[in-house]
């Protein structure tokens, strides 16, 4: 698919792996929607990026308000053709901490974000590109691609949560791009390992250089633009489909 004139949404838009997938698409002719709920940022990309952009306040497991924003997008732009699932949040609690039981509702909380949001807004993007016309003679509509990360492989301690979370995103790559397969979607996830995004810009020295040491090759930290390109050839090559491709520099999580 030709990025050029096709319209994406981008959930976690306004920052990180998101923004940069986001710059690289206005860059290569596309319209965006920003489903975030960082309106600082949100707002601040639409005014630099101009017309090509349009930001939705957007909590993604929110099944209102991502059918509002969605309906927003197809208003602005007249279509939904690529859809990037990169919120989510990150928490470390151990199942049994102190001989205390992790809160359910700390567990349920991730689970609600990473895997039910990426669901809820894949699910209503892949409605709306199954309503519009084929774009060639494959009968391509559409393309999503979700986010996962190396801890659906290799979770850490007090990752149980957020390993469920994107272990489950991986899980429903293949059977997702199964369902839709017979109107012309293909679904793909991205499976980062360490990128570095403003997060890591707030750990001590000691723990950064811990991190950059344990990647195999290159030995630092992966960028968000990396991410971004790997999104890019996911839309381009029309034959990417069903897969998890992981871009983590060769590390292999260990145990804490």
């Amino acid at each position: 698919m030709d990025i050029a004139g096709k319209v994406a949404i981008v959930t976690g838009g306004a920052s990180g792996l998101g923004e940069a997938t986001v710059r690289l698409y206005v860059s290569l002719g596309a319209k965006v929607a920003v489903f975030d709920m960082n309106d600082e940022r949100g707002s601040a990309l639409v005014a630099e990026l101009g017309d090509a952009v349009i930001y939705q306040s957007v909590n993604v497991s929110d099944e209102a308000a991502v059918q509002v924003a969605m309906q927003a997008t197809v208003a602005a732009f007249g279509a939904v053709h690529i859809c990037n699932n990169y919120a989510g949040i990150g928490s470390a609690a151990k199942t049994v901490s102190k001989g205390e039981p992790m809160a359910l509702a700390a567990f349920i909380h991730v689970i609600n974000v990473n895997l039910i949001g990426s669901f809820n807004v894949l699910r209503l993007a892949a409605a709306q590109m199954a309503s519009q016309e084929p774009l060639d003679d494959d009968g391509q509509r559409g393309v999503i691609i979700n986010t996962a990360s190396i801890a659906a492989y290799e979770g850490q301690i007090g990752q149980a949560a957020y390993s469920a979370s994107k272990g489950g995103i991986v899980g429903m790559t293949l059977p997702i791009a199964r369902d839709l397969a017979s109107v012309g979607i293909r679904v793909n996830t991205i499976v980062p390992g360490l990128i570095h995004t403003p997060l890591f810009d707030t750990l001590p020295e000691q723990a950064y250089t811990s991190l950059v040491a344990s990647t195999l090759y290159p030995k630092r930290l992966g960028r968000p633009e990396e991410i971004a390109h790997l999104s890019k050839y996911i839309v381009e090559n029309d034959y990417t489909n069903g897969e998890c491709i992981r871009m983590d520099g060769g590390i292999r999580m260990q145990p804490r």
